[in-house]
């Protein structure tokens, strides 16, 4: 019989720690199936977040290309669409030069591109052309901005041909069943592929051009966001659009664009990377789709005749990488109570071919996810996930209430869902509470929640964040006096206007955060570059307000402690933002740290950074709040006494 022990919050002993986190976990993604097999690709933050391809047949899981090659792209620094499946092997983009190579099964891998000033993604094999069709984005000399094309390359003599070019950006290239058509999506600034996408129909000729090409577009409004063409088995080209408010799917037949789905639902997601998948055909008729309800999937077949949703009945609620070949179904799932998963669902009976998690914990240690609706101060709906925090061997004092956490996700159109994370049990084993918010901007929720933060990013945001930590200490679920604000890239933005506009929180930690809008401005890449033109406004016409929502600018009203967390290669929030920050506030006399990561670019990939950033994090509140648990990690806190 196990005796539980009686111990303050956050200083709970627990199992989970950082290193277990990265020894028995790994990121899943960009799942295929070809031929009856499944594909996918691991980050390993093991093997220094190394991404490998793996193959499952003849129920085992093979790994497909050789150390020390990595498949990543770095197209709109995100990446995706990184590998496809040829009869005799697969192409890929290695991450070190960034070139794509073809490995034949059994064999070293031989690069097919050698440019030194090219990325590519969206990779598409055209197998009876003998050619690949993607992305390119070319870094021209000096200061002036990359430039993205939709290509072909000839896999004999590797012959680079320019298919379509002169927009700003391009996506999604798929070819029609019989080899005929082509279709692909583009944008361009200031627009992101959430606000407003085209997308565009070509026949191929003899000559593998392309000819007779047009665009795509709803006669009510050209202004859209169109996600994922892919075609029927039948030669229908369907697509996801958000014209009606919420991403549903449509289809282009006969000259005209048919609705196929009708719901307040999203079919959809932001096109964040490349070759995401939220839909594929089992028949000609059927769609097999994971909708999203209010921020939490469900997996469901629609009827491209009726209309007809029917929900298949499954624990898992989020989803990636939809797949289906006839009643053979594969996706990477998750749920409250099961962490992510590659999953094999053949004649109703699933099968798991890998778990991201392999650790056999006791379920005990884990708190699950609560969702949760409030009204914010606007009067507007706001969704967040609750945990409480949980370890089946210890208990805290009835008198004393637990420090919370406020997660801010990234984006700020990422969406936070109740999915078992070990990161977050880090934390709620310890004896922290955590609440993940979808504050206004999250996807998930429609459009008109999309918009909420167009021209009001740094005020929405924080104001939901500190309505939602509110709304537990009113619930009794959070101690007033601890609470902690912290978010990772737009999240780590969310988190300084949190800190520096309002007096909720009493402690932040920022990952890769913007702390100076203006910078950021001419600092990041491409793909964001004109990003802050409907979150905040165009610039320079709206330089007053990038200066008043800039937290750098108002550092004397800023008084809690803060940590920074940066990787020194970061393109997209470049270390000079979080630098900015900390020579402010230790100047200001705040308790204040700052953890750079040498060689770590947008988001932690190896083991060792991963896990001293959790260590040195948990320090900080330790030190801070002083919880009287020793901590052996160093860390150098600036003005604390």
């Amino acid at each position: 019989m196990t005796t539980t022990i009686t111990s303050p919050y956050g200083t709970w002993p627990t199992p989970i720690d950082a290193s277990l986190i990265t020894t028995a976990s790994v990121s899943l993604d960009e799942l295929r199936l070809h031929s009856s097999d499944t594909y996918w690709l691991e980050r390993r933050p093991g093997e220094q977040g190394r991404c490998v391809i793996v193959k499952h047949a003849n129920g085992k899981n093979h790994d497909l290309i050789p150390t020390p090659y990595s498949a990543r792209s770095r197209v709109h620094e995100y990446g995706g669409g990184v590998y496809c499946i040829a009869s005799n092997g697969l192409y890929f983009v290695n991450d070190r030069d960034q070139n794509i190579y073809f490995c034949a099964t059994g064999q070293s891998p031989v690069a097919v591109t050698r440019a030194a000033d090219c990325y590519y993604a969206d990779l598409l094999l055209d197998e009876p052309r003998q050619r690949l069709i993607c992305v390119q984005q070319r870094h021209p000399p000096g200061d002036a901005e990359a430039e993205n094309s939709l290509i072909s390359i000839d896999l004999h003599s590797h012959a680079v041909i320019s298919l379509h070019a002169g927009h700003d950006f391009y996506a999604s290239p798929t070819l029609s069943p019989a080899g005929h058509q082509l279709s692909w999506l583009c944008w361009n600034h200031p627009d992101m592929p959430w606000d407003k996408t085209t997308l565009w129909l070509a026949d191929i000729d003899d000559s593998h051009r392309l000819h007779h090409i047009k665009t795509i577009q709803h006669p009510e409004s050209a202004q859209a966001s169109l996600f994922q063409p892919q075609w029927s088995p039948d030669n229908q080209l369907y697509f996801v659009s958000d014209l009606t408010g919420w991403w549903n799917l449509y289809r282009y037949q006969h000259d005209s664009i048919q609705p196929v789905s009708h719901e307040q639902l999203e079919f959809g997601l932001p096109q964040w990377v490349f070759a995401q998948s939220s839909y594929a055909f089992a028949s000609r008729d059927t769609i097999l789709c994971a909708p999203i309800d209010n921020g939490v999937a469900g997996l469901a077949l629609l009827d491209t005749r009726s209309g007809a949703l029917q929900t298949i009945p499954t624990e898992w609620n989020s989803f990636a990488s939809i797949q289906a070949e006839g009643d053979h179904y594969s996706f990477i799932a998750a749920s409250p109570t099961r962490f992510a998963e590659v999953i094999c669902f053949q004649s109703n009976q699933p099968q798991t071919l890998r778990r991201a998690c392999e650790t056999r914990l006791d379920a005990g240690y884990y708190a699950y996810g609560q969702v949760m609706q409030f009204t914010g101060r606007h009067g507007d709906a706001v969704y967040a996930i609750y945990y409480a925090p949980t370890n089946k061997d210890v208990q805290a004092p009835a008198s004393e209430k637990p420090p919370l956490i406020v997660l801010c996700h990234g984006g700020p159109t990422a969406m936070a869902d109740p999915s078992l994370d070990m990161r977050k049990q880090y934390w709620t084993s310890r004896g922290f509470a955590l609440l993940d918010v979808n504050y206004s901007g999250s996807t998930g929720f429609g459009r008109a929640y999309r918009e909420r933060l167009n021209g009001q990013w740094g005020l929405r945001d924080a104001e939901d964040c500190c309505d939602a930590a509110l709304h537990l200490v009113e619930r009794g679920l959070a101690d007033p006096e601890r609470l902690i604000i912290k978010g990772g890239s737009a999240g780590g933005y969310t988190v300084l206007c949190a800190l520096t506009f309002h007096d909720t929180f009493a402690a932040g930690a920022s990952y890769y955060g913007i702390g100076e809008l203006e910078t950021l401005v001419s600092d990041t890449h491409k793909f964001e570059s004109r990003y802050l033109d409907r979150l905040v406004g165009p610039y320079p016409e709206c330089k007053a307000i990038y200066e008043q929502r800039s937290p750098i600018n108002h550092v004397e009203q800023l008084s809690c402690p803060v940590i920074f967390f940066q990787g020194t290669e970061d393109k997209v929030v470049p270390k000079e933002q979080a630098e900015k920050m900390f020579t402010a506030l230790k100047n200001k006399g705040i308790p204040v740290a700052y953890v750079p990561f040498e060689g770590e670019q947008h988001g932690f990939r190896k083991a060792e950074t991963i896990q001293r950033a959790l260590d040195t994090e948990y320090a900080f509140y330790v030190r801070v709040f002083g919880i009287p648990v020793e901590v052996e990690v160093e860390l150098g806190i600036e003005n604390l006494d």
